[in-house]
């Protein structure tokens, strides 16, 4: 029983420490300043791995990504604000470059595609649900209306039901 809490706990122990994100940031590339480095991680963590694609150049281990960290840290160096420095960076790399795409006539497909599919979704199941709940006021009836003698036929057969029956 003791070995079966223990592996447990080790497991546990296993995936919390698995679950805290590693940073691929190498000891060569931190700057002396500290709210440089601060701003450096910041911005990198706003920046897309070419490479790797959904995940930040702050956390990769590709050397593309360890490029753009340096190039970051180049152009904080230099003196560029924030601003200037993904500037920058989209204007060689595109927009792609950003985990955050800015919204402009470029991207605005890509900005109000999720909230409309929400609506028009949202709008189908309200209709949905109002076209079960009354059929009728919906189309929901799919079977056609009588014809003149077909409505004349239930009519005497409704009266016939209904009258009293004759004795023998």
């Amino acid at each position: 029983m003791r070995s079966r809490a223990l592996a447990a706990a080790t497991l546990a122990a296993t995936l919390m420490l698995g679950a805290i994100p590693a940073r691929a940031v190498l000891p060569d590339e931190i700057m002396a300043d500290p709210a440089k480095e601060a701003r450096a991680r910041e911005l990198s963590k706003e920046l897309r791995c070419m490479v790797c694609q959904n995940q930040s150049i702050d956390d990769s281990e590709a050397p593309l990504a360890r490029d753009l960290r340096l190039l970051v840290r180049e152009r904080i160096s230099a003196g560029d604000s924030d601003s200037q420095v993904i500037d920058f960076l989209v204007a060689r790399y595109g927009e792609f470059v950003l985990l955050k795409p800015r919204l402009n006539e470029h991207t605005l497909v890509l900005w109000l595609t999720p909230p409309l599919a929400l609506l028009l979704g949202g709008f189908a199941l309200w209709r949905l649900g109002r076209r079960k709940a009354n059929p009728a006021a919906g189309g929901g009836d799919s079977s056609p209306g009588l014809t003149s003698d077909e409505q004349a036929r239930l009519e005497r057969l409704l009266a016939a039901e209904s009258a009293p029956d004759k004795p023998l």
